[in-house]
């Protein structure tokens, strides 16, 4: 199993799921994998989630036969409706007023695929987040900086100026974009990796966030098929 951890993917281009990932000491290459990100006619934000992160991962024929896939999709939910990036400053404006001062929740879908046995693991994760009642001159400020335009929701929980988050339920590095937990819980479901690291002191070391553990990933919903 370690040869094909060795040639495990990313399949997905953000810089935050690159790093991030790359804290688990494994090495990986990443990829781009492009798919249409729009919602289905009445889709949950959760199945969202899900729907897209299994597309990017089975997205290409390019990864290599014995090569191992992972993906994730982060979709912000806000009184049952689905945000995504936003297009441009006003819709990001439309968000981030929107979501300030009230509870939405964040669903991470993960994916990992192996081509070679044909085998889908797929796990979602559920971050309830309160938002800070932020002014329009601070929403302003934070547009201007373009950073809300590559993010779910058009926010960072990250961002250290902004500081956009009151407080959560659970997972932090789920609304970063990718709950190490789950991650982690997958590799070991799917090619009987056993981690170095621990999901619970990596978010303590890099975000200064204390996970209420057990790891996160063992409560959320999983589930794995043959395709």
């Amino acid at each position: 199993m370690q040869e094909i951890l060795d040639r495990l993917v990313l399949a997905s281009q953000s810089p935050r799921r690159r790093e991030m990932l790359a804290w688990l000491g494994l090495p990986f290459r990443a990829v781009e994998a492009a798919v249409n990100e729009d919602p289905l006619p009445e889709e949950a934000p959760a199945a969202l989630a899900l729907r897209l992160a299994r597309a990017k991962a089975c997205a290409g024929n390019g990864f290599g036969a014995h090569s191992l896939v992972l993906s994730a999709d982060t979709v912000v939910e806000l009184e049952g409706m689905s945000l995504g990036k936003p297009a441009d400053a006003a819709e990001a404006w439309s968000m981030l007023t929107a979501l300030r001062g009230k509870d939405h929740a964040v669903h991470t879908g993960v994916a990992l695929w192996n081509p070679h046995t044909s085998w889908l693991s797929l796990r979602i994760v559920t971050t309830v987040v309160t938002m800070r009642a932020t002014s329009d001159a601070e929403v302003a400020a934070y547009i201007g900086t373009g950073d809300p335009f590559d993010k779910a929701g058009a926010y960072a929980i990250q961002h250290a100026a902004f500081s956009p988050v009151a407080r959560l339920e659970h997972c932090y590095a789920n609304v970063v974009g990718l709950p190490l937990c789950a991650v982690l819980a997958l590799l070991a479901e799917s090619a009987g990796h056993t981690p170095q690291a621990h999901a619970t002191a990596l978010c303590r070391a890099r975000f200064g966030y204390a996970c209420p553990g057990p790891d996160w990933g063992e409560a959320c919903l999983s589930e794995g098929y043959q395709l």
